[in-house]
């Protein structure tokens, strides 16, 4: 994948698991990095449970995006509601 294309997947998988989430995003950036992180995320642990994505292409990899930045941000939350008490 070239540079615009993790942009973009990083973008929509950030905006999406950030209203799945229950946020209301994080910025243009924050989310980028979210869904780019979620991506690398959301593979290792498909690879781990030894899954594949149900459809190919870039809808397949912005879906294994979204829920590996979905798992990130409840692990996030998790960490900061420990922090807080």
């Amino acid at each position: 994948m070239d540079l615009l294309t993790w942009l973009i997947v990083g973008l929509i998988a950030g905006l999406l698991s950030s209203v799945v989430a229950g946020g209301i995003g994080y910025g243009l950036l924050g989310d980028i990095v979210v869904g780019i992180v979620g991506s690398f995320v959301g593979s290792w642990l498909f690879g781990q449970l030894g899954l594949a994505a149900p459809f190919g292409g870039l809808a397949g990899t912005i879906f294994v995006a979204f829920i590996g930045a979905v798992v990130l941000l409840f692990l996030l939350h998790l960490l900061q509601r420990g922090r807080a008490v």
